[in-house]
């Protein structure tokens, strides 16, 4: 296709109005249809149809940046006390590649959790109580997979694949095809927030940075918002001192005509997103400061979040705000919780790190079903990839570590249409292969698509003369089985 009519598919009715007549005469239509030229503007980029009716409206991704262990919180192998410290046979490994962090090592000794796992709920689901004593009394919500794996071995490549379906960076995230898919349903908050909450320990991050929420090649107005942790939410969201609102309304509106006759005559994508931008970020002036202030909140929400949710920055904070944000009509909330890659120092860092999420993940599921919201929000829980059963450095020491492990790890989800109180998948007594219904990335990415009412071969977007997806060009398949 010729690019020139590529790009003459980006039609909005802001585009549409604009052929023939300037911005007067879009302000001109707009008050024949009784509508602020400034809301129509907004509704420029309207949502795709769904497919198929969704059972997800609103999803919040809880990313636990690093890999958590799963033999150690939802993955039980009892047979690996018999295995303590005892080379990991070579018929398990297979020759696996091995990351630098271990590659030197002349003996994989395996290490067995060191914690004990019970079932819980009807459901009967074994999990770690020790370390979620909380999360496991939510087992007959939970859809918990245990057979996850991935492509990737480092965190770079593995994290970039979970959030975009694609190692290599510079693709759009689940986040903006939830954005560009859907729309929105607060003109006053983006559709798109990510938050980064801020763990207790803080021995090991992993960088993260905006090209993980990235619109990637969708407009640019599905990239995902960053709200700050310290000070003003969001940057410049106060009026400059000695700026009154009617001033800054005023200069938005000279700006915004200047911008709409340039997207008239040009229709540039990316001046429709300055437009958008814009717009929303006066919108936003007056809502962030009210999503972000809890004192409307009862005392029994921190009952049950903790008294750690009113600490701007936390986990619990973060959860709070996220059922704030779903509750004002935010399409998805995507929250980093980083420093669990777990090299060292295992058995010290694990459970500061469980303590972080453990009761806000409890609270944000209760308080999401005690509004009733939980059928029509989806949650996420999990990392990049996940451990292994054998230790990175000497067992004898207690600082000893476990590797990253992409063949298997565990996630779980919470409502939005998934199959509660199941338990999908299985791993050798090893944690190391996957020996029943695996799960990739792409599958993934592929199921909570159907959730939210795609397809995931039919959600594209045109770009560089191909249909992008999601899912790429490889084949995914939708697992039924976690469906509820």
């Amino acid at each position: 296709m010729n690019p020139l009519d590529a790009h003459s598919l980006y039609e909005t009715r802001r585009r549409f109005l604009g052929r023939g007549a300037n911005v007067l005469g879009f302000a001109a239509l707009a008050s024949l249809f009784g509508r602020d030229p400034h809301a129509l503007a907004a509704e420029a980029a309207a949502p795709l149809a769904t497919h198929f009716a969704p059972k997800a409206k609103q999803i919040i991704y809880l990313h636990m940046v690093g890999g958590p262990s799963q033999m150690d919180l939802f993955d039980p192998k009892p047979e690996m006390a018999k295995w303590y410290n005892k080379d990991l046979p070579d018929s398990v490994r297979q020759g696996q590649r091995l990351t630098t962090m271990t590659s030197g090592q002349t003996r994989f000794p395996i290490a067995p959790s060191k914690y004990k796992f019970a079932r819980y709920g009807q459901c009967g689901m074994s999990m770690n109580a020790e370390l979620l004593p909380n999360l496991s009394r939510c087992a007959d919500d939970l859809c918990l997979i245990r057979s996850m794996n991935t492509e990737a071995i480092n965190h770079e490549p593995a994290i970039t694949f979970m959030q975009t379906g694609n190692q290599v960076t510079g693709r759009p995230c689940l986040g903006s095809w939830a954005s560009y898919g859907l729309g929105s349903l607060n003109q006053n908050l983006p559709t798109f927030v990510v938050l980064v909450a801020e763990p207790t320990r803080q021995d090991q991050f992993q960088a993260i940075s905006a090209k993980l929420w990235s619109a990637g090649y969708l407009p640019g107005e599905h990239a995902g918002v960053a709200f700050r942790s310290k000070g003003d939410p969001i940057l410049f969201i106060n009026n400059p001192p000695g700026v009154p609102a009617a001033i800054r309304r005023k200069t938005l509106d000279g700006i915004d005509a200047l911008n709409q006759m340039n997207y008239a005559t040009v229709g540039d994508p990316e001046t429709h997103t300055r437009i958008a931008q814009y717009e929303m970020a006066y919108r936003m002036q007056a809502s962030v400061p009210e999503l972000t202030n809890l004192a409307s909140e009862p005392a029994a929400t921190f009952e049950l979040y903790g008294e750690e949710a009113k600490k701007a920055g936390t986990f619990a904070n973060s959860a709070l705000l996220a059922r704030r944000l779903v509750e004002r009509g935010v399409r998805f909330v995507q929250i980093y919780h980083n420093n669990w890659d777990n090299h060292f120092d295992v058995a010290g860092r694990l459970p500061a790190q469980c303590r972080d999420v453990d009761r806000p993940c409890y609270a944000l599921i209760q308080d999401l079903k005690k509004r009733g919201m939980l059928d029509e929000t989806l949650i996420i829980w999990g990392g990049e990839f996940g451990r292994t059963i054998y230790s990175q450095g000497d067992l004898s020491t207690t600082n000893y570590g476990r590797d990253h492990h992409p063949r298997c790890f565990s996630m779980w989800m919470a409502g939005g249409g998934t199959k509660a109180g199941t338990s999908y998948g299985e791993t050798d007594d090893f944690s190391y292969n996957i020996v029943r219904d695996p799960v990739s990335v792409h599958d993934l990415h592929a199921t909570i698509l159907q959730l939210l009412g795609f397809d995931h071969r039919r959600l594209t977007y045109r770009y560089q003369g191909l249909d992008g997806r999601l899912t790429g060009v490889e084949e995914a398949n939708v697992v039924k089985g976690l469906l509820g």
